[in-house]
C-alpha cells in the first residue's frame, strides 16, 4: 500500500473523503436516558439485521477472509494490535481495525502495520458509496456512519486479500455492528463499568453483552477473572459449544517488570520471556491474551520467535506513549474508571517518582468524578480541559476543575487541549512528568503537537519514518 502523494495532496484527499463520511452522522449516538431496555435491545437487533442485509447486498465481504473478533471494556485495542503484530511476524498478511481513531480515521484500516493511503481510502469510500446508492435505489434507507464504517472495513480487508482480519468491537459486543462476522477466534479482555446506558450498570449485565461475540464452534480467549462476569462468559461458551481458554496472571503468565521502556513477562506454558514496548502491568495481560488468540488462530505458524518479534515491534499510539523526555511526557487514553485504575497503579513506577502534572478531560458520557478520585493521589497538579470531537460533547473544563479542587493541591482549567498541554509544560521542570489522559479523543487532539496529521497521512504511519 505505497502512497506517492505529497503531504499536502494526501491531506486534501483525506479531508474531502472524511467530510463525506462525517456527513453520514445522524441523530444521537446512544438512546436517551430513560429509554426502556427492551426498546434499546430491539433497536440494536434491527441495526444488526440491517447490517447483515446490506453486507449480503454487496456480496458479503466479511466472509472472504479469516477473522478474529476482540472485545472487552479495557485492553481490547492493545490486544488487537498485539495479535495483528504477532500474525504479521508469523508471515500472514494481516488486516487490523481498531476504534476509535486518534487523529485520522485511516488508522482504522491497517495492513501489516501500514495505514491505508489517502488515495486508496478515497477509492474505497467511492466504491462503497456507489454500492450504497444502488442499495437506496432498491428501496432501502441510506447507511449511517457506523454502518458505513463497518462495511468499509470488511470491503477493505476482502479487497486486500488478508490472511487474517483482526477486528476490534466498537462497544459492547452482542449488538455491536461488527458482530456480523464469523470469526475463528474471539477474545474478551476485561469487564468494567462503561457505556452503562446501553450495556447495563452491573458487571454481569455488561459481561452478557461482551460474551455475545462468542459463536458456535469458535475458540474463545478471555482474561476476565471476576467471578460473576467470568461465569457469564463460561456459560455462553458452553451453550455455543465453544472452546474457552482462560488467561490469568500467575497461572498462564507472570509479570517480571514494567517501566518507561515497556513491560516484560513470562509465558508459563512455554517458559519463554517476552517484552512489549508499552509500559503498564496491564499490558502483560493484554499481550498474554494476544498470544493465546494468535496461537489458537494458527498454532503451526505462531512460534515463540514470531511472538517475540511481533510483540517487540507492536506500537499503539496514545497508550502510555512517550512523546517527550525533559520533562517526561506521556499520552494515555484511559477513558473509564477501570482504565484509570490500571494507569494509576503503575504511573509512579513508570515516571520513576517524578512530580506529575496531569492534563485531564473527558466526554460528557463518562464518569469523570470517579476517574478524578482514582487519579488524584498520584498527581501533584491538574490542568482540566475539554476534548474536541465531532458530534460528541465534553464535560466543561471548569466543572472538572471545581470537582478536583479539594482533591489535588494545584488545579487549573484550560478548555483548549493544546493550550492545556502548553500550560502543563510551563508548570513542569525538566525532571518532572506530564501525563495527558481521560479520553482517547483528548490524546488525539494533543498528539498533533508532536505528530501532525498531515505527516501521518503522507507516511502511512503514526510515527516519523525510521522511528
Amino acid at each position: 500500500m505505497q502512497d506517492t502523494t505529497t503531504p499536502e495532496s494526501a491531506a486534501s484527499i483525506y479531508r474531502e473523503t472524511e467530510e463525506f463520511i462525517l456527513g453520514l452522522i445522524s441523530g444521537p449516538p446512544s438512546p436517551p436516558p430513560g429509554t426502556p431496555p427492551e426498546e434499546i435491545r430491539q433497536r440494536a437487533i434491527e441495526r444488526l439485521d440491517r447490517m447483515r442485509a446490506f453486507l449480503d447486498f454487496i456480496g458479503n465481504p466479511q466472509r472472504k477472509f479469516r477473522a478474529i473478533h476482540i472485545g472487552g471494556t479495557s485492553g481490547k485495542g492493545s490486544t488487537s494490535t498485539f495479535t495483528a503484530s504477532i500474525l504479521t511476524a508469523a508471515g500472514l498478511r494481516t488486516g487490523l481495525h481498531v476504534s476509535p481513531y486518534l487523529q485520522v480515521s485511516t488508522e482504522k484500516l491497517v495492513i501489516d502495520g501500514q495505514l491505508i493511503p489517502a488515495q486508496r481510502f478515497a477509492e474505497m469510500v467511492n466504491e462503497l458509496a456507489a454500492q450504497v446508492d444502488a442499495w437506496v435505489a432498491a428501496g432501502n434507507a441510506p447507511l449511517l456512519y457506523g454502518e458505513f464504517w463497518v462495511a468499509l472495513t470488511f470491503l477493505f480487508m476482502a479487497a486486500e486479500g488478508v490472511d487474517a482480519g483482526v477486528v476490534e468491537v466498537g462497544a459492547g459486543g452482542r449488538f455491536d455492528l461488527t458482530n456480523v462476522i464469523e470469526p475463528e477466534v474471539v477474545g474478551i479482555t476485561s469487564i468494567g463499568l462503561d457505556h452503562t446506558v446501553t450495556l447495563g450498570d452491573t458487571l454481569e449485565a455488561i459481561a452478557w453483552h461482551k460474551a455475545g461475540i462468542i459463536k458456535p464452534g469458535v475458540t474463545a480467549v478471555t482474561a476476565v477473572r471476576e467471578y460473576g462476569p467470568l461465569g457469564i462468559i463460561r456459560a455462553e461458551a458452553e451453550q455455543a459449544g465453544a472452546r474457552l481458554i482462560e488467561v490469568a496472571q500467575d497461572a498462564t503468565f507472570r509479570i517480571e517488570a514494567t517501566d518507561a521502556r515497556g513491560t516484560t513477562f513470562t509465558d508459563l506454558a512455554s517458559g519463554a520471556s517476552f517484552h512489549v514496548p508499552l509500559p503498564g502491568r496491564f499490558q502483560a495481560a493484554n499481550a498474554a491474551t494476544a498470544i493465546a488468540i494468535a496461537r489458537a488462530f494458527d498454532p503451526e505458524l505462531v512460534s515463540d520467535a514470531a511472538i517475540r518479534e511481533g510483540l517487540a515491534s507492536a506500537r499503539f499510539p496514545g497508550r502510555m506513549e512517550i512523546v517527550g523526555r525533559d520533562p517526561l511526557v506521556l499520552l494515555d487514553g484511559a477513558h473509564n474508571p477501570q482504565k484509570i485504575a490500571g494507569l494509576a497503579s503503575d504511573v509512579a513506577q513508570i515516571t520513576e517518582g517524578r512530580r506529575l502534572i496531569a492534563v485531564f478531560g473527558v466526554l460528557e458520557s463518562k464518569r469523570y468524578a470517579a476517574m478524578v478520585k482514582t487519579l488524584a493521589p498520584h498527581i501533584d497538579a491538574l490542568v482540566a480541559t475539554s476534548p474536541r470531537v465531532y458530534a460528541k460533547p465534553a464535560i466543561d473544563a471548569a466543572e472538572i476543575a471545581r470537582h478536583a479542587a479539594g482533591l489535588i493541591p494545584e488545579v487549573h482549567a484550560e478548555p483548549d487541549p493544546l493550550a492545556a498541554v502548553d500550560l502543563a509544560l510551563s508548570l513542569a521542570g525538566p525532571d518532572d512528568a506530564v501525563l495527558v489522559t481521560g479520553s482517547l479523543y483528548l490524546v488525539g487532539n494533543v498528539r498533533e503537537r508532536w505528530y501532525p496529521s498531515e505527516r501521518v497521512l503522507a507516511q502511512g504511519t503514526m510515527w516519523p519514518t525510521g522511528e
